[in-house]
C-alpha cells in the first residue's frame, strides 16, 4: 500500500478498490484504449473514429457508450454531430502513462 493509504478503512478502500477495477476494464479492451489514445490529441466525432480505427459505427458506439458510463469520455452535441474528449484527469494520466509506457520513443 502507499504510504497514503494509512487509516484508510477497509470498506473504503474495497470501494475505492471496486472503482479502480472498473476503471481499468475499461482501459483494458484494445478499441477503447485506441479511442482513448486518439481522443487524448483532441475532441473526436464518432465519424472521425470509425476512419482512424478502421472500424464500424455500431462498434465505435458501443466502445463510446462503455467510456461514457465509466466517466472517461465526455460528449458536447452540435446539430446532429456529437463532439467526444477524454472525460477527466485521470482518464488524461491513464493515457498519458500507458503512451510513456508502450508508445514511448525509448521502446524497443
Amino acid at each position: 500500500m502507499a504510504k497514503g493509504d494509512v487509516g484508510v478503512n477497509t470498506d473504503e478502500l474495497s470501494g475505492r478498490a471496486t472503482e479502480a477495477s472498473s476503471f481499468l476494464k475499461a482501459l483494458g479492451h484494445e478499441g477503447r484504449l485506441m479511442i482513448l489514445c486518439h481522443l487524448s490529441s483532441g475532441e473526436k466525432t464518432v465519424t472521425e473514429l470509425e476512419k482512424l480505427l478502421s472500424s464500424r459505427q455500431a462498434s465505435v458506439s458501443q466502445q463510446l457508450a462503455r467510456l461514457r458510463l465509466e466517466g472517461l469520455v465526455k460528449y458536447r452535441r452540435e446539430g446532429k454531430t456529437i463532439y467526444y474528449t477524454l472525460g477527466d484527469t485521470k482518464a488524461r494520466q491513464a493515457i498519458d502513462l500507458v503512451y510513456s509506457m508502450f508508445c514511448g520513443v525509448d521502446q524497443a
